[in-house]
C-alpha cells in the first residue's frame, strides 16, 4: 500500500533521514520508535507531503510518487486517503470552532455537499472514539487532554483513509487514558494500515505488529514488535528498552551514554557504542536480512564475547556436567544455585584456576587453547573474598597498580595516574594516604571496592564476579551493585554474576541461569524466568528468596520450597526413592512435588522453551 525507498530529508543542508526504505501493508500496524530527535516525525511528515525541508527518493502510494505529485493532488489525498494525527493536540484543532464543526468541515472538505449528512458521519464518528456528545459543541479549549485527542482521532478517520499517520498519540496522557486512546485506535487497524510514531515503547506494543528502529535518520533494526521487544539485535534497541520503565521488567533502568548527534560519518550509533570497531566510524553499514530480523550493524547485532562449555570432576564426583552458557556484549548473566551446585567452580575453570576435564571456550568468536596475557587482558574475576585477590603484604597503590606491572603497560607516572583513575570510577579517594593502606585499614566495602578497581584497571570487557557483595551489609551491597551497573552501562562490561541470592540476580542481570549439581536446569530473559519459572527447582529458590513481608501468609506456592527444604530428602507420595537411585535420572527426582517414574531413570536434557530453555521433562507452566 505504502512503500518508501531510499528517502533522504534534509533542513538548511542537515540531513535528517538518511536512505529509509519501508513496507506498509494493508491492515499492518508499522512502529517507529526511537529517542526525540532520530527523525521520526520528519519521516511522518515526510509522507504527508509536509515537511519544510528538502526530500529526494520515493514514497509510492498506490502507484504514486508522493514526492513528484502535484499539489493539487497532494490537498486531495491528505486527510482523504492519507490521515495524520499530529503530536501537538493544541495545533491540530482550531480554537475557534467547535469540534462537531470541525469535523463536519474535513468530510465537506473531500467532497461531500450534503451538510446534514456530514453531521450525521460527524456524529458517528465522535461516538465513535468515545466522545462524550455532549461534548460535540465544545471548543477545544474546554477539552481535557483525552478528549482533545479523541477529537483528533475523529478528525483523522472520518473520511476512512486508506493510511493513518499517527505521531506520539498517547504522549502526555495518564495510564488509564492512554489505555483508552488505544482501544479506540485499534478500532479502525482492521481496514486501515497505521504508521505509530513514538517514543512511548509500551504504546507502539499495545499497537503494533511490525516494528522498526530509527536512530540518527537511519533505521537500524526492524521486525515483528514481538521478536523485537522479547530479543533485540542492535546494541541501540537494547539500550532503549533498558532505559524504559516496564512493569514486566526485573532489571533497574540503565540509559545510553552520550548523545545523539546527526553530524556522524559511518554508523550514527558507533560514538555511543560500546562494540564499535574501526569499520564502523567510517562506514555506515548496510541492512542485512538475519532470521526473522533486519540489523543494520557492522558486527550483525549484539555479538556474544564468550562462549563456554566445560566438564569437571573432582575425583568420582562430576561438579560440571556439559555446562553451556553464552554472555553476549554489554550483558549480566547470573548464574545461581544452591551452595555446591559447582557455580564458584565453573568461574575458575573459565578464568584457567581450575583445569577441566573437557572444555570448549570461545572469546568474541576465537577458540582458547590457553589462557595467555592477552586472555587476561580482556577477562578478569573479582573474588568472593578480597582476601583471594589482594595480599596482605601489598597497599592499595601496590595491589591496584600490579596487574599493569605484569601487562607491562605504561611507565610508572602513566601507571599512577591509571590507579588514581580507577579508583576514582569505584567511588574510592586517590590521594596518597587511601594509596599507602593495607587491606587491614580497609573496611569490608573499601576492600571490595579495591578488588574491583584491580579487575577494572586493565578495561577488561568481560568481569565474572563469584559472590563479590554476599560478605557486604545492604547498604554497601547496594552501591557496589550500583556502581558495577554503572560502569557496565559506561564500557559496555559484560558481567557474569555469580550468586546464591534471587533477590540480588533479579535487579541486575539481563538473563538467568540455574545451576542444580553441576548442570543448567533453566536459562532465559530474568523477567521471564522470576515471574513464569518452568522447573521445580527455579521454583524452590524463588520461594525463598528474601521477602520482606509476613511469611505466615506466603502463597500455596510456596509447598515447592519447603519441599525442596525437607532434609527427608523423600520423592513425592508414591514414588519414593533414595537420593542415590537419581543418579541417573533428573538430579531434582528426589526433592520435586512433580516426580514422575521417569524422573528416575532418565536425566532431561536442557531444550529450547522460548524465550528460554529448561531440563525438565514435566515443566510447570502456569
Amino acid at each position: 500500500m505504502l512503500t518508501i525507498k531510499n528517502l533522504k530529508a534534509s533542513y538548511n543542508g542537515l540531513q535528517i533521514l538518511k536512505d529509509i526504505n519501508l513496507n506498509l501493508e494493508k491492515g499492518q500496524v508499522l512502529s517507529i520508535i526511537g529517542e526525540s530527535g532520530t527523525g521520526k516525525t520528519t519521516l511522518g511528515r515526510a509522507v504527508m507531503g509536509l515537511l519544510e525541508g528538502s526530500c529526494t527518493g520515493e514514497i509510492l502510494f498506490k502507484g504514486k510518487n508522493l514526492l513528484t505529485c502535484p499539489e493539487e493532488e497532494l490537498r486531495r489525498i491528505r486527510g482523504r486517503e492519507i490521515a495524520m494525527v499530529f503530536q501537538n493536540v493544541e495545533d491540530g484543532l482550531h480554537p475557534l470552532y467547535s469540534i462537531i464543526y470541525q469535523v463536519m468541515e474535513a468530510v465537506l472538505v473531500h467532497g461531500l455537499k450534503d451538510k446534514k449528512a456530514a453531521e450525521e458521519r460527524a456524529c458517528e464518528v465522535l461516538e465513535l472514539v468515545g466522545l462524550d456528545n455532549r461534548r460535540f459543541l465544545a471548543y477545544p479549549h474546554q477539552l481535557s487532554g483525552g478528549e482533545k485527542q479523541r477529537a483528533l482521532i475523529a478528525l483523522a478517520v472520518v473520511n476512512n483513509p486508506d493510511i493513518l499517520i499517527l505521531d506520539e498519540p498517547t504522549a502526555s496522557l495518564d495510564a488509564l487514558t492512554k489505555a483508552e486512546i488505544i482501544a479506540v485506535l485499534k478500532r479502525f487497524t482492521r481496514e486501515t494500515a497505521f504508521l505509530v510514531i513514538t517514543h512511548d515503547i509500551s504504546t507502539a506494543a499495545d499497537l503494533s505488529t511490525h516494528m522498526a528502529v530509527l536512530y540518527g535518520g537511519r533505521i537500524v533494526e526492524q521486525g515483528a514488535t514481538g521478536d523485537v521487544l522479547a530479543g533485540p539485535r542492535h546494541p541501540y534497541t537494547r539500550g532503549l528498552l533498558r532505559s524504559y520503565p516496564n512493569m514486566s521488567t526485573t532489571k533497574d533502568l540503565q540509559g545510553i551514554p552520550g548523545r545523539m548527534s546527526h553530524h556522524v560519518e559511518g554508523c550514527p550509533f558507533h560514538p555511543r557504542c560500546t562494540q564499535r570497531i574501526q569499520i564502523c566510524a567510517a562506514e555506515a553499514p548496510l541492512p542485512v536480512v538475519e532470521g526473522n530480523r533486519l540489523i543494520a550493524c557492522h558486527r550483525g547485532g549484539i555479538v556474544p564475547l564468550l562462549e563456554v562449555r566445560c566438564s569437571k570432576s573432582f575425583g568420582p564426583l562430576k561438579v560440571l556436567q556439559d555446562v553451556e552458557c553464552v554472555l553476549h556484549e554489554g550483558e549480566t548473566l547470573a548464574l545461581i544455585g544452591e551452595s555446591g551446585s559447582g557455580k564458584t567452580t565453573l568461574a575458575k575453570t573459565i578464568m584457567g584456576l581450575l583445569k577441566a576435564d573437557e572444555e570448549e571456550i570461545r572469546l568474541e568468536g576465537k577458540k582458547v587453547t590457553r589462557r595467555t596475557i592477552d586472555f587476561y587482558q580482556r577477562v578478569q574475576m573479582i573474588f568472593q573474598n578480597p582476601g583471594e585477590s589482594i595480599s596482605h603484604r601489598m597497599n592499595v597503590l601496590q595491589a591496584v597498580k600490579e596487574p599493569l606491572d605484569i601487562h607491562k603497560t605504561g611507565n610508572e607516572e602513566e601507571k599512577l595516574e591509571r590507579v588514581r583513575q580507577v579508583l576514582n570510577e569505584v567511588e574510592l579517594p586517590g590521594d596518597d594516604d587511601f594509596l599507602k593502606k593495607y587491606p587491614h585499614h580497609l573496611s569490608g566495602g573499601e576492600a571490595q571496592r579495591v578488588a574491583i578497581a584491580r579487575a577494572l584497571v586493565l578495561n577488561p570487557k568481560i568481569l565474572i564476579a563469584d559472590e563479590s557483595t554476599s560478605a557486604l551489609d545492604a547498604s554497601v551491597q547496594a552501591k557496589i551493585l550500583k556502581l558495577m551497573m554503572n560502569l557496565q552501562e559506561k564500557r559496555g562490561l559484560s558481567i557474569l554474576f555469580i550468586t546464591h541470592d534471587l533477590a540480588l540476580a533479579r535487579k541486575i542481570s539481563d538473563r538467568l541461569a540455574v545451576l542444580l549439581k553441576g548442570r543448567i536446569v533453566e536459562e532465559g530473559p530474568t523477567s521471564e524466568i522470576i515471574y513464569h519459572p518452568l522447573h521445580p527447582y527455579t521454583r524452590a529458590l524463588l520461594d525463598y528468596a528474601p521477602l520482606l513481608e509476613d511469611r505466615s501468609v506466603r502463597p500455596a506456592g510456596s509447598r515447592w520450597a519447603r519441599r525442596a527444604c525437607d532434609n527427608s530428602l523423600q520423592a513425592a507420595p508414591g514414588l519414593k526413592r533414595p537420593p542415590s537411585a537419581t543418579s541417573k535420572g533428573c538430579s531434582y527426582a528426589h526433592r520435586c512435588l512433580a516426580v514422575k517414574e521417569r524422573c528416575f531413570e532418565e536425566k532431561p536434557e536442557l531444550i529450547a522453551c522460548s524465550p528460554r530453555k529448561v531440563a525438565c521433562f514435566y515443566p510447570q507452566v502456569d
